[in-house]
C-alpha cells in the first residue's frame, strides 16, 4: 500500500513538473493574463488605481525646479478605472506599452526611445491589461476612454482600447492627428484612436455619465487640450486626477510651470481655476506623477467607493 502512494506521488510531481517546464517562456507577444470572474456593474461608482510604473527623471530644470526642491525626482505612472452602474471609463494609459515587455513578476526597466531621438527610462513589474483581468475587465468591457493629454507617458495603451468612446476636444485630437504637438509624444500608441468612436467636447465641462458623478474639466495650457478628471465618490468624497496640471507638489507649493508647455499663461489659468473648483467642491487633488502621494493610494484589486 506504502509503495502505490509513493507512485502516485511521484507521478503526480512528474505531471505538475512537466507543465510548469512546458510553459512558454522568454520575450515576444504577451500571455494571456489571468482573469478574475466577470466583473458586474457596480451598485455604486468605484475608482480603482493601477500601478502603472515608476519613469526616472533627473532634470528638474524641465519643471523649473531644483533636485533640494523634491523629495524624489522619480515620477508614478498611475491609471484609472472608473466603473459606473452606467459604463466603465478608463483614465490614462501609462509610458510603456503592454505588448513591448513581458511580465516576469519582478520590476524590470524598459528603455523607451522617442520619436524625437530621446530615450526615457522606466520601471514596471505589471501590465495595465493584467491589472484589469484581475478584476474581471477586459478591454472589450470599457465604454469610454479619455486621456488627460497626449504625452507618450500618458498614451502607451491607449490603442487598446480603440472599441470605446474616445472623449477628447478637438484641437487635442487635431494635435494628435497631423497637428503641432507640445512636448514629446508616441503616436504610435494612439494611432488606433484615429477610427475610434468619438465624442468631442465642447464645454469647459462634460459630465460623462449624466449625473454629476464623473466630470472631465479643461484645463488647457500643458497641451492645447489638456484635462483633468473629477471623481464624486460616495465615502471618499470628490477626487480631481491631475493629469498633468503638476507634476511634483513642488510646482504647486513654489509656484513653477515646467519650460516645456503649450501655453505657460494657460497653465497658470487653469491652476487659478481648478484650485477655485477644489475649494468650492472640498476635493482633493490627486496629483497623477507625485511619487510619495501615490505610494499611499491604495492599488487594485482594492478601490475607493
Amino acid at each position: 500500500m506504502m509503495r502505490k502512494r509513493n507512485a502516485i506521488r511521484w507521478f503526480l510531481a512528474a505531471a505538475t513538473a512537466a507543465l510548469l517546464f512546458s510553459a512558454p517562456t522568454g520575450g515576444g507577444a504577451q500571455a494571456a493574463p489571468s482573469a478574475g470572474p466577470k466583473a458586474k456593474p457596480p451598485r455604486s461608482l468605484r475608482l480603482y488605481v493601477f500601478d502603472c510604473g515608476v519613469l526616472h527623471n533627473a532634470d528638474m530644470g524641465r519643471f523649473n525646479l531644483k533636485k533640494e526642491d523634491v523629495t524624489t525626482t522619480d515620477m508614478s505612472m498611475a491609471c484609472f478605472l472608473i466603473a459606473h452602474p452606467k459604463g466603465n471609463l478608463i483614465w490614462d494609459t501609462g509610458a510603456v506599452p503592454d505588448d513591448s515587455w513581458t511580465p516576469t513578476g519582478r520590476m524590470m526597466t524598459q528603455h523607451l526611445l522617442l520619436p524625437d531621438g530621446q530615450t526615457r527610462d522606466a520601471d514596471v513589474d505589471k501590465s495595465l491589461r493584467a491589472q484589469l483581468a484581475e478584476i474581471g475587465y477586459a478591454p472589450s468591457d470599457i465604454n469610454y476612454l479619455a486621456l488627460s493629454h497626449y504625452h507618450y507617458d500618458h498614451t502607451a495603451n491607449a490603442s487598446q482600447f480603440a472599441g470605446a468612446t474616445w472623449l477628447v476636444r478637438q484641437v487635442e485630437r487635431d494635435a494628435m492627428f497631423g497637428g503641432k504637438v507640445s512636448g514629446t509624444v508616441q503616436p504610435s500608441t494612439y494611432a488606433a484612436l484615429q477610427k475610434s468612436k468619438t465624442i468631442i467636447i465642447k464645454d469647459d465641462e462634460y459630465d460623462v455619465f449624466g449625473d454629476g458623478q464623473v466630470l472631465i474639466k479643461a484645463a488647457p495650457g500643458h497641451t492645447q487640450g489638456h484635462q483633468v478628471l473629477y471623481v464624486k465618490l460616495a465615502k471618499t468624497g470628490g477626487v480631481v486626477l491631475s493629469g498633468d496640471l503638476y507634476h511634483y507638489p513642488a510646482e504647486k507649493t513654489l509656484n513653477r510651470v515646467p519650460t516645456f508647455e503649450f501655453s505657460q499663461d494657460q497653465t497658470r489659468a487653469s491652476r487659478i481655476a481648478i484650485d477655485a473648483f477644489l475649494k468650492k467642491t472640498g476635493a482633493q487633488l490627486w496629483i497623477q506623477h507625485d511619487f510619495v502621494g501615490n505610494a499611499k493610494l491604495k492599488k487594485s484589486p482594492q478601490f475607493y467607493e
